[in-house]
């Protein structure tokens, strides 16, 4: 079937999914979140695929949340924080880690706040060398989402883990293969080709060798992915109603320093 905001293309086991908004870098909406969603628990998931390919359309990966676009108002008339992160967002996340097949990520450009966690929640993740990655959640008041605080720490460790957090500071891809964020680092005319040859080659592979080292693996560096996802999605949700936010979501449309206040 035809997506909105994504593509589906399948040749023999290999699917390959491309984000598709490149005029916001690949930002979510509830749109996008709803069409990766069933990418993922349907044609993904389907036995004829063996190994799955994410990559971004245009210059980016995913540049996170599109601001542009806000969040659908609860009942108090602020964001509903929540109910996007625990219907959408967190169940596409979830269904990458789930994927009883490897899921390769080529990261072709910024992957910043959710578009981060989207990369680190794949299996093999691989870098243009022009690329970066970022939990900037802290420049606009919210913390990380998209299961990143699950996923950072085994990969970089506390200090840096904090350190990730709390300055939201860039991560070029030389620091993140360093980090152990990533697997490789490739030069931005070869990247695709790199993927390409990779996804291909664990689709010709043992599938279920992969499907049970990555079941014993999830359990055993994310016991409680589902814990962390409900605990991001309750403390992100209150942080959509603090004046904090407000003032960063307004700083990022202005184009200016955000004055936060700790409200």
């Amino acid at each position: 079937m035809g997506y909105e905001t994504v593509i589906w293309e399948q040749t023999g086991g290999v699917g390959r999914l491309t984000l598709n908004r490149p005029e916001t870098l690949n930002a979510w909406t509830a749109q996008f979140g709803t069409d990766l969603k069933h990418v993922i628990k349907t044609e993904a998931a389907d036995d004829s695929v063996r190994a799955v390919l994410v990559t971004g359309a245009g210059r980016g990966f995913s540049s996170g949340a599109d601001l542009k676009a806000g969040f659908e108002p609860a009942d108090d008339g602020m964001p509903d924080i929540r109910k996007e992160l625990h219907e959408i967002y967190h169940p596409a996340i979830a269904g990458i880690r789930r994927l009883p097949k490897p899921v390769v990520a080529a990261v072709n450009g910024p992957a910043v706040g959710i578009g981060c966690s989207l990369a680190l929640a794949c299996d093999l993740i691989m870098m243009a060398e022009s690329a970066f990655m970022g939990l900037a959640f802290v420049n606009i008041g919210l913390m990380p989402d998209g299961g990143s605080t699950a996923f950072v720490p085994p990969a970089v460790g506390r200090a840096r883990a904090f350190q990730m957090a709390l300055l939201g500071e860039r991560i070029a891809a030389a620091q993140a293969l360093e980090w152990g964020l990533v697997n490789w680092v490739h030069s931005d005319d070869s990247l695709m080709d790199e993927a390409n040859g990779l996804v291909e080659k664990l689709a010709a592979g043992p599938t279920r060798s992969y499907a049970s080292s990555k079941q014993a693996l999830n359990r055993a560096i994310y016991g409680d992915l589902d814990g962390q996802l409900d605990l991001e999605g309750e403390l992100q949700h209150a942080l959509g109603r603090t004046k904090d936010f407000l003032e960063g979501v307004a700083a990022f449309a202005e184009k200016r320093d955000p004055a936060f206040s700790g409200g």
